[in-house]
């Protein structure tokens, strides 16, 4: 069938022809919008899941509903930033908020009160007020301090949304990836906002430690945010991602080619996109044959391993990559420490600080204490395509002072 009908996205964060499964999650973002707009409050939430199940094209999703209610929207992907930067890249998106929420022209009182407060918050990392240029306003006193700076900008931001009658909805990617200052910061400012009941909020995407990591930075985390836990499709849903698509270009899957194909991608999304994009390469149409499937996996697990996979690996050092291949060696499930170790034949103190590397790289986490799992589907299989024999490097001897 021809390239230019192919109807599959397999990119990073792509929207799916065809989004099934997810109707619970965008229920609850439309009550979140809609209760915060009558001037109610409402648990905002954070998606959670492993790599590829869809949490950015829900948070893309969001986007487009909260544009359609002229919501402000201010999208971030998160990655590890100190202080400095996670201020600047914070006042950059919310000076463009405020200027979406009205042209400086007409702007009131609380709207240049707004502006002030978020000059205040830039100016620590940015004296010469580059963050906040053409603002034309001095900045308000602040506190050196990040948790009140930020509440002080949500606060004055909510009562200029709140007047104009319109709202500011962050949508932040990768959330595990703020680290406990900055996590905190931004609870305590939401926090705010509930107590006022204010036109802010944040809903966010990341991986599934970020429940325990909320409730880490503060107490009260889980009466803000539902934690809501998004995986694989059912075998119902993971068939209507494939059928969809296809059938809007007058093309049919054969029954056994879509339990087949659900077999192979075990229902992730973004596995759903390669495979049909892989199938409709090869298939001659108009009907997906079961023959179809099987002759696309070498071009879909060769795209998965080049692209989705492989980026993850070369991040790594040779013995994180070795400690990686040993729970492929032990099969998907979550595993002990322990028994890495002795697959690596090492004692699993001495493997502690790599495991936790692993983690703080959003490779593994922790579903429960003492085990931990991949954070990639199908992460074990590709693992042991790519690494046939575990090598394990030679322990360091120090050397004798």
């Amino acid at each position: 069938m021809r390239a230019l009908t192919n109807p599959y996205t397999p990119n990073a964060g792509a929207e799916p022809e065809a989004i099934v499964g997810r109707d619970d999650q965008l229920a609850s973002f439309d009550l979140l919008l809609a209760r915060l707009t009558r001037g109610r409050t409402e648990q905002s939430m954070i998606i959670t899941g492993l790599r590829g199940v869809g949490k950015t094209v829900l948070l893309g999703q969001f986007r487009t509903k909260a544009l359609e209610q002229e919501w402000v929207v201010v999208e971030q992907e998160v990655s590890k930033h100190d202080e400095a930067d996670f201020r600047r890249d914070i006042s950059s998106r919310l000076r463009t908020a405020l200027l979406q929420l009205s042209p400086k022209i007409r702007w009131t009182d609380r709207l240049r009160h707004a502006a002030a407060v978020l000059k205040s918050f830039s100016l620590s990392i940015d004296p010469s007020g580059t963050l906040t240029a053409g603002m034309d306003v001095e900045a308000a006193e602040g506190h050196a301090d990040l948790a009140m700076d930020l509440t002080d900008v949500f606060l004055a931001l909510g009562e200029a949304a709140k007047e104009q009658e319109r709202g500011v909805v962050l949508l932040f990617d990768e959330v595990q990836f703020l680290n406990k200052t900055q996590l905190e910061a931004l609870i305590q400012a939401l926090h705010k906002m509930v107590q006022r009941k204010l036109p802010i909020t944040l809903v966010g995407a990341g991986l599934p430690q970020i429940a325990e990591l909320a409730g880490d930075a503060k107490s009260y985390a889980e009466r803000l945010f539902k934690f809501p836990g998004i995986g694989n499709l059912d075998p119902h849903d993971a068939k209507l991602a494939l059928a969809r698509p296809a059938a809007e270009e007058d093309v049919t899957y054969h029954p056994d080619a879509l339990t087949e194909a659900v077999t192979i991608t075990g229902g992730y999304p973004y596995f759903i996109q390669e495979l049909g994009y892989a199938v409709w390469t090869v298939a001659p149409g108009p009907e997906i044959t079961l023959d179809d499937v099987h002759a696309a996996i070498p071009a879909y697990e060769a795209r998965l391993d080049a692209s989705f996979f492989r980026v993850r690996l070369d991040r790594t050092t040779d013995l994180q990559r070795a400690y990686l291949r040993a729970m492929a060696q032990l099969g998907p499930a979550p595993h002990k420490a322990a028994d890495v170790a002795d697959v690596m034949g090492r004692a699993s103190t001495n493997l502690g600080p790599t495991r936790a590397e692993l983690i703080n790289m959003g490779l593994l986490w922790t579903p429960q204490h003492g085990y931990a799992a991949f954070t990639v589907p199908h992460f074990d299989r590709f693992l042991l395509r790519a690494i046939p024999t575990l090598d394990v490097p030679a322990l360091r001897t120090r050397r004798p002072r």
